[in-house]
């Protein structure tokens, strides 16, 4: 970058010019690194065994099944084999999130301030 910075003259052009272009190539490598990312560990798949094992609760085979029957948990089927997405399980629990009271009380603020 010291090229860059000071005078540019027809001697340093060349000079200059590869470094832009390092520095171009550099960027580009960065940036088809970050838009391909490698599968981390939220593309994981679990079983049945270890689906009860991650949930919090620690639920049985059986609740389990309830679940799926009740459509309650996302699930991809093959065969008779049920296979459960990390990243679907992640945002499935965030989602059975209870509001607290102070969230409840905000919203209903915000809702009969629209009903005026």
């Amino acid at each position: 970058m010291e090229i860059l910075t000071q005078g540019l003259t027809l001697e340093t052009l060349p000079k200059a010019f590869a470094q832009l272009a390092n520095e171009v190539s550099e960027i580009k490598r960065l940036l088809l690194e970050k838009s391909n990312p490698q599968p981390t560990e939220t593309d994981r798949w679990f079983d049945l065994n270890d689906f009860c094992a991650y949930h919090p609760d620690k639920p049985s085979r059986a609740t389990v099944y309830g679940w799926v029957n009740a459509g309650i948990v996302p699930v991809h089927k093959g065969g008779k084999k049920l296979r459960f997405l990390k990243s679907e399980i992640d945002l499935w629990l965030k989602q059975n999130r209870k509001k607290t009271l102070a969230e409840t009380a905000k919203e209903a603020e915000l809702y009969l301030k629209r009903k005026k």
